[in-house]
């Protein structure tokens, strides 16, 4: 994946694409007012930076991943009542999955080219999570603590289930298709990796570190703060300013930096 060149003008091309999509994607309730923009920016920085090859990638994941959101939405709002975010996506959470992507696309312009495989390695594991995560939900078995295999609820932070691992799996590979049919099938397997260590750390560091509390009205751990009863919680496990974003950041730039190791 070569730089565009980042001529004014691609970003602004890049800007007006990704703004319909945001626009697109706000009134489909896929995108809040914040989310919408943030796209807008993360859109304008791939077409600048790295042109319709880049786009393509970014495309492979944003799509999917609302395809895969409004799959089963019933159940979801039925079962995610701990999650801390559901419902549309804020600019928090835009950033979080395409924030060091965006950085990486830039990178590749005004510091060397080879850093557009982190852009691919970062998507990778965006898509890899949000895959594992909205297949995860769907099915009725069990998560599991990737640390510890107790069961956790449906939808909290470092649970597992067979079919989200390999809806991670999936994910990976459909973004590690589309940079090597863009730029060479060398970048496959950089980016794939990226995109598997990426969405394995998340798990990781959703079971350990991240913010996990306690409602004593409900007596079930949830992310929420206040719990949806309206009860305020009790920290029960990780730090408090390690939420599901700050994981999803810490997921994307493991990606990144596994892809551009690798390549």
């Amino acid at each position: 994946m070569n730089a565009h060149g980042g001529a004014p003008l691609d970003y602004a091309i890049g800007a007006a694409a990704a703004g319909a999509i945001g626009v697109a994607a706000y009134r489909a309730h896929a995108l809040d007012r914040g989310g919408a923009l943030a796209a807008v920016a993360i859109g304008a920085a791939t077409y600048g930076a790295l042109g319709l090859p880049g786009t393509s990638v970014l495309l492979a994941f944003f799509v999917s991943s609302v395809a895969l959101s409004r799959a089963g939405r019933a159940r979801k709002r039925a079962t995610l009542v701990d999650v801390d975010k559901t419902g549309a996506r804020d600019a928090a959470q835009v950033f979080a999955n395409g924030g060091v992507a965006a950085l990486c696309a830039l990178g590749a312009v005004f510091v060397d080219a080879r850093i557009a495989v982190a852009f691919a390695g970062a998507f990778a594991a965006a898509a890899a999570d949000t895959w594992a995560t909205e297949v995860g939900t769907l099915v009725r078995q069990a998560p599991r603590s990737i640390l510890t295999f107790k069961p956790v609820a449906t939808g909290l932070s470092g649970g597992v289930t067979l079919a989200g691992t390999a809806a991670e799996l999936a994910g990976a590979l459909l973004v590690a298709g589309v940079a090597a049919a863009a730029v060479g099938a060398t970048a496959f397997v950089p980016v794939f990796a990226g995109g598997v260590a990426g969405a394995v750390l998340d798990s990781v560091l959703g079971a350990s570190v991240q913010s996990l509390r306690w409602c004593p009205a409900c007596e079930r751990a949830t992310e929420r703060e206040p719990h949806v009863c309206g009860t305020a919680t009790q920290r029960l496990r990780g730090f408090t300013w390690c939420g599901n974003d700050v994981v999803n950041l810490a997921a994307t730039a493991c990606g990144a930096a596994v892809a551009w190791l690798l390549a």
